[in-house]
Parts: C-alpha cells; sequence; structure tokens
C-alpha cells in the first residue's frame, strides 16, 4: 500500500459510519430482546433459522403484523437480529479496507465473530428450549452493544487526530474511576439478566439473596458513578469526557427509579402499601404493554448504562494524559497523532473486548 493511499485510509469516514448504523441498529435490538423476555415469547416461533417454516425473509408479512403479539416481537427480534449480522458484515469490510489500524481491523472481525456466537446462542435457546442459554444470549447481547459502541469511538476521525490530551495531577483517578465503573456496571447487569432468567425450581431464599445482591450492587455502582462525575469536575476534563460522563449519572439517576416499578409489575405493591388507597387504585396487569414496556425499558437502561460507562473509560485514556515524574522533571504525557491512536488502540482492544470475556468466564465459572 502506498503513503498516499495509507493517508485516503486514514482519512476514510465509511469504517465510523458503518460502526455508527451497526450501534444504532444493536441498541433497537437489545430492547426487543429484552421485550421478548418479559413477555415470555422466546418460544413463541418453535423452529431456527426458519419462521413456521418459512424462510426467515419470507414469512408472510400479514400473519407477521396481525398475528399473536408474542409472534410478531419474536419475529421482529429474528428480523432485527438478521439486519444488525448484515451490517456488521458491512462494518467489518469496511474496517479491513478503510482503517489502516491492524488492531482496529482485527477488532471489526472479532465483533463479526460476536454477532455470529449471539445468533447461534438464540438459535439454541430455542432448539434446546434451555433457559440457562437465554441467560447467557441475554447478557451477551449488551456486551456486542458495548463492543460496537467502543468500536464507534475508536473510528471517529477525532480519536485520531493530532490534539493534546489533558494533563492534570486528577486525570489519573478519572480513568482509574472509570475503568471500576465500566466494570461495575457490566458486573451488574450480568446479575439482572440472572435475576430474569431465574429457573422457576429456584428456591426463594435464592431469589432474595440475588435480588438483594443486585440493589447492593447497584448502590455501589452509583456512588462510584458520583465519585467519577467529582473527580471529572475536580481535573477540568474535556466536554468529550465530561458530557458522557453527566449523561451516565442521569442514566442512574432514571435506573433505580425503573428498577422500583419492575419490582412492583413482577411481585406486586408491598404489604405495608395497603395502608394507603393509591396502591389499590393502580392495578397491575401481568404482562401488559405498560408494564412491559417499562421493565424491558429498564433492561436496556442497564445496556446503554454499561456502553456509556465504556465511552467514557475509553475517552478518559485517549483525552486524559496523567502527570508523571522522570529525572525530577514533570512531563506531559499527551498523546499525539495518528501513531499515538494506534498505540491507543492496541491498548484498548482487550479494553473494548472485556465485557464478552467477562460474560464468558462468568458463565464457566457457574
Amino acid at each position: 500500500m502506498t503513503p498516499a493511499s495509507l493517508d485516503n485510509a486514514v482519512a476514510s469516514r465509511w469504517p465510523h459510519r458503518l460502526a455508527l448504523a451497526t450501534a444504532c441498529a444493536t441498541f433497537p435490538l437489545v430492547w426487543v430482546g429484552g421485550l421478548v423476555t418479559t413477555q415470555d415469547a422466546g418460544m413463541a416461533v418453535p423452529d431456527w433459522p426458519n419462521t413456521y417454516g418459512y424462510n426467515l425473509f419470507l414469512y408472510p408479512w400479514q400473519t407477521w403484523f396481525y398475528g399473536p403479539f408474542d409472534v410478531f416481537i419474536e419475529h421482529g427480534h429474528r428480523l432485527l437480529g438478521a439486519a444488525v449480522g448484515i451490517l456488521t458484515i458491512a462494518m467489518a469490510v469496511g474496517l479491513w479496507r478503510g482503517d489502516r489500524r491492524q488492531s482496529v481491523r482485527w477488532l471489526g472481525w472479532v465483533a463479526l465473530a460476536a454477532v455470529i456466537v449471539q445468533g447461534s446462542l438464540g438459535g439454541a435457546r430455542v432448539l434446546l428450549n434451555e433457559r440457562t442459554l437465554a441467560m447467557i444470549h441475554g447478557s451477551f447481547g449488551p456486551a456486542f452493544f458495548c463492543l460496537i459502541a467502543g468500536l464507534v469511538i475508536v473510528t471517529a476521525p477525532r480519536w485520531q487526530s493530532s490534539e493534546p490530551a489533558t494533563t492534570s495531577a486528577a486525570t489519573g483517578r478519572v480513568q482509574r474511576l472509570a475503568v471500576l465503573t465500566s466494570l461495575l456496571a457490566y458486573a451488574q447487569l450480568f446479575v439482572g439478566a440472572n435475576l430474569r432468567h431465574l429457573s422457576l425450581s429456584a428456591a426463594p431464599s435464592a431469589g432474595r439473596a440475588l435480588a438483594w445482591f443486585h440493589i447492593g450492587l447497584a448502590a455501589v455502582l452509583v456512588w462510584h458513578a458520583v465519585l467519577l462525575v467529582v473527580a471529572v469536575g475536580k481535573a477540568g476534563v474535556p466536554g468529550l469526557v465530561r458530557r458522557p460522563a453527566w449523561l451516565l449519572m442521569v442514566l442512574l439517576a432514571v435506573q433505580p427509579v425503573l428498577g422500583v416499578m419492575t419490582w412492583v409489575f413482577n411481585y406486586g405493591w408491598p404489604i405495608w402499601t395497603e395502608r394507603f388507597g393509591w396502591s389499590a387504585a393502580h392495578t397491575i396487569h401481568a404482562q401488559g404493554l405498560y408494564e412491559s414496556f417499562v421493565i424491558t425499558a429498564h433492561q436496556a437502561t442497564g445496556s446503554l448504562i454499561v456502553a456509556t460507562a465504556l465511552v467514557v473509560s475509553l475517552r478518559a485514556w485517549r483525552w486524559l494524559a496523567p502527570v508523571t515524574r522522570s529525572s525530577g522533571a514533570v512531563h506531559h504525557g499527551a498523546l499525539r497523532g495518528a501513531k499515538a491512536a494506534e498505540r491507543d488502540a492496541r491498548e484498548l482492544l482487550v479494553a473494548v473486548t472485556w465485557p464478552l470475556a467477562a460474560s464468558s468466564a462468568m458463565e464457566v465459572a457457574r
């Protein structure tokens, strides 16, 4: 490849556009997948990869649109999954042809392998009618979403620019807190997935213990997010890091409200609310449309929280540079140019893919 073609590869915006399109399609897929779980519609279509004997793309749209709601969302989930798969293929090819950073190019193929694994997990869940596979499938989906979100960040033109990083004595704390918050967010999501797919044969005490652990971990996550926002304020970081940090805080403020509503919709009003008239005035409809959307919003917001925390982590490591001392002199570790971006991409290859490894390792540990 000639130097001129290398410059054109770096300047190409298509890898970023394709990654962004894939991310925009993946979040609705995560949402509809959560709705399938909420409605217990995972087995609404008993065959795979076909739909009631039809090719996935040739299933009559009249039957799909006007048929039972559980078939509507399950078949829609499969169509969305196919669309994400096609976009991931295009993104992987676009990265291979349009990005000269070898680590990022290979990361595109990792994303392609991940979407194939995720689709196979969904198919195996149907063919084997296995709730454990449903839990793994539900945990792996948000991890894939985070992987694509990471690709959106590292393929952005500004990521490869020569702008200097912000240097401050507090930036190292921001970086550490961002990574730890990301890990806690995914751990919290994984526990929530276990709670959503808890076996009907599980002891009530096991369900209560898991629920309390979920609540306790949520409190720890919120506390670390507060520490992160405070550290961001003290470090005087640029808006690229500050804005997603505050967005993370907003999502974590909304999530407990959705969590309480999810608990009520799943298990009913607490006994102590009987003394108040407002609880009796609000009847809960099992798997009602409103209730299902609120429960699914809780699950989908969890995926957004993990992805946002990952964005903060990636940008903090790219755009912030802690002050280092060498031979008694203070040096500013600013990251500049495409060479620095390439080094960052190699170092972040593991950071971006950690949700995939974490979900697999946690399941093996079970």
